[in-house]
């Protein structure tokens, strides 16, 4: 029976224009968790004085003082509560005798309400206050039936006789009120002013009370000094986000490997990976753990069949357990992995009523497995646990052995690190330190990706974020005027980026900012392009449409329901590189976002811009595709042989985008439009680099034209070097002039750029990393500047002057060929001596067998070997005297296989191993 919030807040509402509250009693502070809740009263400082939930197949409401239940000037709220806790029309309202004056209001109003103490079947509202601590069992399984219950009292009295830090988990309201994600806290209420909201009023981000989770922290951590998580398996980091949620592992950044929480009556323990729950040198941890979740009560544990390997650390820590397929209602605390959400409500319900629930598992994996979705929200083990305040991330954290946090590291939370950067921004105040701002910045951007529609709980977070980005501006962040990564400017950049993914409209961000064109294009224009379908290739490829989304925009795209099936995607941007680990950004850290197209129409943006692009799996046939867009605008944009001179000078002229793209079927180049328009004619330098990824893939014996087109991107920023190899290779501005400059190519060559070609070539049977990484990619610079550009060798690089050549191999041999010195230039040199004697043909001989070999070795010795062996065989001399002369592992039996072919007497090798001697 659940209904959206904001319906559910109207009907509420519904004639409420004032609060009339009785002013004499002192209500406590309400302190919202469950994704169901909502604040429906708040007074002026933002505290939530009255709420409601949903749990199971019912209704709640809580008011801060059973008094405002007693008195009439609240009648026509309390006349609209009942009614939206209603079940059914004529279901009977039941008046507990300790709020019996309640009884007369409403039947004042025309309800027929009746005093019992309980509740009754058939289901309807039951009216109680926060006080009695006999039913609560009751009263949880008649919301979770369907019946409403409408609570009302205050725990701040009840906290001075009982003690503070017993109120959230000993308060007898809480025992009913948690499982829908609601307490009663200790806080007074401030009771001068109350807000009568039109919407839903904001969850406040930090709620003060006084039952300190640090006392969980150290029951769960007692004893230990240290977490060692080398267990074999990579873990994922955590986000810890939920005020009842804490951390208990953090590596030197903060990164998160171990948390718990509490949330209803159970409570949560966390691992970033299973093999952490079933090591031995987590035992003490484990036990600690067991014994916290059952919250000192005894009973039954549950493991998991795919959590079998933790069975021999419970029993080595004397547990009693039993091997169980799934969730039973008769367990204390289950174990089990974060990879299926089949149980996902049974498990949330389990935990909300008191049970324990030792859950552990990684994301990476997934996110491998499923690009373009966001683990946080489609992550199974997210799907379970978001609710409970607790998140595995896609990022990975390196194992180790790590100190038990102390008290400066158990402090950092996201909420309390949210807040102090609230501060920070609203008036320079707050007392964030660098490491909390850098881990804000990841984490508030993953915290982002969590669903928010229709769930306060993080609909008011993003609210809360969208008001204060827009009271701060965007920084205005370039080559000239870098940010530090942990700055708040950075810090604002990431949470920007994520909360215009999140659907929220930050087009008022980008305002002002001096990004936009002058030029005006009509937006409100739709836009149809046919784009290939088909990609034969290995990998995803990305299809330009030639329209560009300008920053803050939305476009609509739309397609037939027959290609929604096929699994595309729609890119806005083409710069992918992630620079959330570079130290100053010159940029955004993230400015292209992905989804998928799975709907005949989706609305995407990017509060950065871009190109356009979709993204057509491998393997896909799908053939021509017709995609119409609209609130995009059209882009420079040539490819060889279809677009003519005149449509490119028009292009140029007529286009607001800032980048636009050369294209080829075998290459595309994205540069700046700027470095266009100086470019008159597209054709002579396209038809060179059609050349130039001839002479490529024929190297590397691939087919031509290439399965998918080679994709290079320049950046104000990129993660690594001048450029790096990928889909798309990655360069620097400065590098633009010489992609597009067909006469400096010839005349200069292209070192750098064919060099990551060569990267893209490389192959993991013929490569010995980390010898060869640098090393053989330049086979392929060599091998188009002497072919195709007419440079030599000795003149394509510097480091290939003969002196420079002569130099290395003589200090190499020198030294004995140590083989973790053969690398780079002097690996190449190996491959070029034998190029220089057998030529290249060769080489593309093998290229080719190598990807029809069934099986081929995956260790550096083996493999080193077979290449030995096969080249040898190819040219038909013992090279085994040669290899072993640079320092490779040559076995025995390999050079003595060799032996039977003629020696190679030309190995230049012995010369220079003769002038040694």
């Amino acid at each position: 029976m659940a209904t959206p919030p904001a319906a559910a807040f109207e009907a509420l509402m519904d004639g409420v224009t004032s609060w009339d509250v009785p002013r004499g009693p002192i209500p406590s502070e309400l302190l919202l968790t469950g994704e169901a809740a909502f604040p429906v009263m708040v007074n002026d400082r933002g505290q939530v004085l009255i709420a409601a939930s949903f749990y199971g197949q019912g209704r709640l409401l809580v008011v801060s003082h059973e008094g405002y239940l007693l008195d009439a000037g609240l009648a026509p709220f309390l006349l609209n509560a009942v009614g939206w806790l209603c079940p059914s029309p004529g279901a009977p309202v039941g008046v507990h005798p300790c709020v019996a004056s309640l009884a007369d209001i409403l039947q004042g109003s025309g309800v027929e309400a009746q005093i019992q103490p309980e509740p009754r079947e058939p289901l309807g509202v039951y009216c109680i206050n926060a006080y009695n601590d006999t039913m609560s069992a009751e009263l949880v399984q008649f919301m979770k039936r369907g019946g409403g219950l409408l609570i009302g009292g205050q725990a701040w009295y009840w906290a001075s006789q009982h003690g503070r830090d017993k109120v959230l988990s000993e308060f007898p309201g809480n025992q009913v009120t948690s499982v829908a994600g609601v307490y009663f806290t200790d806080t007074c209420g401030d009771r001068s002013r109350f807000k009568v909201s039109k919407k839903v009023p904001k969850i406040p981000l930090h709620v003060r009370c006084g039952e300190d989770l640090g006392q969980d922290q150290q029951r769960l951590l007692d004893g230990l000094s240290e977490l060692d998580i080398k267990t074999g398996g990579i873990p994922s980091q955590l986000l810890v986000h939920g005020a009842l949620a804490f951390p208990l592992g953090l590596d030197a950044s903060l990164g998160c490997f171990l948390a718990a929480a509490r949330y209803g009556r159970g409570r949560v323990v966390l691992a970033a990976h299973e093999g952490m729950l079933c090591a031995p040198k987590m035992g003490p941890f484990l036990l600690n753990a067991v014994h916290w979740l059952a919250r000192g009560q005894t009973g039954k544990i549950g493991v998991h069949t795919r959590l079998k390997n933790l069975c021999d650390q419970l029993s080595g820590c004397g547990l009693e357990y039993s091997l169980v397929p799934h969730l039973t209602t008769d367990l204390r605390v289950y174990c089990c992995v974060a990879y299926s959400d089949k149980e996902a409500k049974q498990l949330q319900e389990f935990v909300a009523e008191g049970g324990g629930l030792l859950i552990g598992g990684q994301a990476w994996w997934w996110a491998s497995q499923n690009p373009g979705h966001s683990p946080l929200a489609g992550f199974p083990g997210n799907v379970i646990l978001n609710c409970f305040g607790l998140s595995i991330l896609a990022r990975t954290l390196e194992p180790g052995s790590f100190p038990v946090p102390g008290p400066e590291k158990q402090s950092y939370h996201f909420r309390k690190a949210l807040s102090e950067f609230q501060a920070t921004l609203n008036h320079g105040g707050g007392n964030l330190e660098k490491s909390w701002l850098a881990k804000l910045a990841v984490e508030g951007a993953a915290f982002l990706q969590i669903p928010a529609e229709g769930v306060p709980a993080y609909a008011s977070l993003h609210r809360l974020l969208r008001k204060m980005l827009r009271l701060s501006g965007l920084p205005a962040v370039s080559r000239d005027k870098p940010v530090a990564s942990d700055s708040c400017e950075a810090a604002v950049l990431c949470l920007a980026t994520e909360l215009a993914r999140a659907g929220t409209d930050c087009s008022q961000l980008v305002q002002g900012r001096g990004t936009r064109s002058s030029h005006s294009y009509p937006l409100e224009r739709a836009i149809t392009v046919e784009i290939d379908g088909s990609n034969p290739g290995s990998s995803d490829s990305w299809v330009s449409t030639g329209l560009y989304l300008q920053d803050g925009q939305n476009a609509e795209v739309s397609l037939s329901a027959a290609a929604t099936s096929a699994g595309l995607k729609v890119q806005v941007g083409c710069h992918t590189d992630d620079l959330t680990s570079a130290s100053q950004l010159s940029r955004a850290p993230v400015v292209t976002h992905q989804c998928c197209m799975d709907r005949t129409s989706r609305s995407v943006s990017c509060l950065w811009g871009g190109l356009l692009y979709v993204t057509v799996p491998k393997g896909s046939k799908l053939g021509p595709v017709p995609v119409t867009i609209q609130g995009a605008v059209p882009a420079p944009y040539y490819k060889l042989g279809k677009t003519s001179l005149e449509e490119w000078r028009s292009r140029l002229r007529e286009s607001p985008a800032p980048w636009g793209e050369l294209a080829t079927d075998n290459v595309i180049l994205t540069v700046p439009s700027a470095d266009l328009r100086i470019l008159e004619d597209p054709e002579p330098v396209l038809r060179l680099w059609d050349e130039m990824m001839r002479a490529i893939a024929r190297l590397a014996a691939q087919p031509f034209p290439f399965r998918r087109p080679e994709r290079i991107v320049a950046d104000v920023q990129i993660s690594a070097g001048w450029m790096h190899a990928g889909y798309p290779i990655m360069c620097h501005l400065e590098s633009v002039q010489e992609l597009i400059s067909e006469m400096g190519m010839r005349s200069r060559g292209l070192w750098g750029a064919v060099h990551e070609l060569g990267h893209n070539q490389q192959q993991h049977g013929w490569e010995f990393p980390p010898h060869t990484t640098e090393a053989t990619c330049n086979l392929w610079s060599v091998y188009v500047h002497e072919t195709v550009l007419g440079i030599p060798r000795a003149q394509a690089h510097p480091a290939l002057r003969p002196q420079e050549r002569e130099k290395r191999i003589r200090t190499h041999l020198g030294k004995g060929a140590p083989l973790h010195d053969w690398n780079v230039w002097t690996a190449l040199e190996t491959y070029l001596q034998l190029q220089e004697a057998f030529g290249w043909e060769p080489f593309t001989q093998l290229f080719a067998e190598y990807q029809t070999f069934p099986a081929l070795p995956k260790d550096n010795p083996s493999k080193m070997n077979l290449w030995v062996k096969k080249f040898s065989e190819k040219v038909q001399k013992n090279l085994a005297p040669f290899f072993a002369a640079w320092g490779w592992p040559v076995q025995k039996e390999v050079a003595a296989s060799l032996a039977c072919l003629p020696e190679w007497q030309e190995n230049p090798v012995r010369l220079y191993l003769q002038a040694k001697n």
